[in-house]
């Protein structure tokens, strides 16, 4: 009885299971090894191989220069610019340097001083004043103490200092020179020494390019400063004007664009002028030497 009833269930099971819908699908291939880390590819890009890990040099700015591991300190240097202040008919006038560079920028600064003009800034009046030997000995607190020669008269005597003291104070370390045990002095105590117009861009000898970029100080009238351009035969190419930050009385600031067209390279001069409310004639003007690049 009880196998009768046992092969019963049985037929019953099979019945059943075979009435049942039928089961499809994949379970996928049987995994060969354990599985690694994330990838950080994003789906649908190439894999990121060692060729393409490589960034572009980035031509909008300077290209940092490499490190070789041969390579020293001394020739890796680079180059700082200086603004030296010199002296033309009794009045300061500015022009450049650039030289290797040096953390010793005031000592530099005060070498180019005594060293002079060059011959082409020679050629348009300018001179030092200041002697060899003129040296930093200190910077303390934004003072720094120069050891400078006596003059031979108080007006030289003052424009020593202004040279000195304008050219160090171009660094952010240096707010004010003291000489000896003189009261510490900055470029306030010898702005009477400034001429009407500075021209601190161009300097004497630039490349210059269309257009041409010219920057200073001045107190003129009305604040109005005239620019023109000049060729090799003294032919006015351009002219343009802007008015300083400051008017008659004061001096401000000023920048204007000068556009030219020539057609090759030569040597020009950057005029920068007042007109005389008088008669209407170029006055207090400054001439600044360059060379014009060709406008194509």
């Amino acid at each position: 009885m009880t196998r009768r009833r046992t092969a019963s269930l049985l037929a019953l099971l099979v019945l059943v299971a075979g009435c049942a819908p039928p089961r499809s699908g994949s379970l996928g291939p049987a995994p060969t090894a354990a599985p690694g880390p994330p990838s950080s590819t994003s789906v649908g890009e190439p894999p990121t191989t060692a060729a393409s890990t490589s960034t572009p040099p980035n031509t909008d700015t300077p290209a940092r220069p490499t490190r070789d591991p041969g390579t020293t300190a001394a020739s890796r240097a680079a180059t700082l610019t200086l603004q030296l202040w010199y002296v033309r008919d009794g009045r300061l006038a500015p022009t450049r340097r650039t030289r290797p560079t040096t953390v010793a920028t005031s000592r530099l600064a005060l070498e180019e001083l005594a060293a002079g003009p060059t011959t082409a800034e020679s050629a348009t009046g300018l001179v030092t004043l200041v002697p060899d030997g003129t040296q930093v000995s200190r910077i303390v607190a934004g003072v720094a103490t120069v050891r400078l020669a006596a003059a031979p008269d108080p007006v030289v005597g003052r424009l020593r200092e202004a040279q000195v003291v304008y050219t160090l104070t171009q660094f952010p370390t240096v707010r004010q020179v003291a000489f000896g045990t003189a009261t510490p002095t900055d470029r306030a105590d010898y702005a009477d020494l400034l001429p009407p117009i500075v021209v601190t861009s161009p300097t004497i000898g630039d490349r210059v390019t269309s257009p041409v970029t010219v920057t200073g100080s001045a107190d003129v009238f009305e604040a109005t400063v005239n620019v023109r351009v000049l060729d090799a035969t003294g032919r006015q190419l351009a002219t343009a004007f802007t008015t300083a930050t400051c008017g008659t009385g004061c001096r401000g600031s000023y920048r204007v664009n000068v556009r030219y067209r020539l057609s090759r390279d030569q040597s020009g001069t950057i005029e920068v002028y007042e007109v005389s409310a008088d008669d209407g004639s170029r006055t207090k003007t400054v001439a600044v030497p360059v060379t014009l690049a060709a406008t194509g």
